[in-house]
């Protein structure tokens, strides 16, 4: 297994048991925090039948209690602290070997990437059968991965759980706007979308999970949902007006996009700036 993200902390602990030997390559440990699911207990469920404003209640609860960690994310990352201390106490109750801790223990803020979720990724490391490697890779041979010390090791299947670039542009060709303008082109310096959903001078085109809209707090769903009700909104108004496109207004877009570039910058200010202050040598962001 290549890779230590969100793909691997899912495959890890289905076949470990299954196999005579995982060797897990990793690159940056990532922070993970304890999976909250749950079986609905049947007592639960006659409550919800009987009474169905405690579930819309609880539904609720539960929605506002992940959205409110936007904060930390978006607004100043020193509140932060708190579930990086819970980390850290689910950490050390599942890591007990102090070479295997070391190599999981992640030198960067919690929330400078996707922060991951899982209660059995730990203990599947700490199986016999299961090597944790963190000497990167040299090549790969016919028979066998080659670390970064030299050390050759013989496998039979390389699952890649390498991830993607979110941010890479599309093949240039694929999508045309205003005057054969290719996407390519325009997103030349990154992509960039009016509340990420709509291009400026690409009439017509939406976008579900566009550039910034990735959540790293709360439910993707509904990020989409309300990205599909922008979308509807448009084209209501196109039927209604009798029109034939929607496009986005370059000014507005750009506004849109300073913003975001300014508080983006202001977290990465105070982030590092609450590292330099632990001592922690280094600060990723994606």
């Amino acid at each position: 297994m290549i890779g230590t993200g969100a793909s691997a902390i899912q495959i890890v602990p289905r076949i470990a048991p299954l196999v005579a030997r995982l060797d897990l390559y990793q690159r940056t440990p990532p922070w993970i925090l304890p999976h909250p699911d749950r079986p609905i207990t049947a007592r639960e469920r006659r409550l919800y039948a009987r009474f169905p404003w405690l579930q819309r209640l609880v539904r609720g609860a539960t929605y506002w209690y992940y959205e409110l960690r936007v904060f930390p994310f978006a607004i100043d990352p020193r509140l932060m602290r708190p579930f990086e201390r819970e980390a850290r106490r689910f950490f050390a109750r599942q890591i007990a070997d102090p070479e295997l801790r070391r190599k999981l223990t992640p030198d960067y803020a919690l929330g400078c990437k996707r922060i991951l979720i899982s209660d059995d990724y730990y203990p599947a490391l700490t199986r016999a059968n299961v090597r944790l490697i963190t000497d990167g890779i040299r090549e790969v041979r016919e028979h066998g991965i080659v670390a970064g010390d030299g050390t050759e090791r013989e496998v039979d299947a390389i699952i890649y759980a390498t991830g993607f670039k979110a941010n890479a542009p599309l093949p240039r060709g694929m999508i045309a706007g205003r005057g054969g303008r290719d996407l390519w082109d325009a997103w030349r310096e990154g992509p960039e979308a009016f509340l990420g959903t709509a291009v400026a001078g690409f009439p017509n085109l939406f976008l579900l999970v566009g550039p910034n809209t990735g959540l790293a707090h709360s439910s993707m769903v509904f990020m989409i949902e309300a990205e599909i009700g922008y979308v509807l909104d448009a084209l209501r108004v196109l039927e209604r007006n009798g029109l034939t496109y929607a496009d986005a207004r370059p000014d507005l877009q750009a506004a849109h996009h300073r913003g975001l570039q300014r508080r983006l910058r202001r977290a990465l200010a105070t982030t590092v700036s609450i590292r330099n202050r632990t001592t922690v040598p280094s600060v990723s962001v994606l």
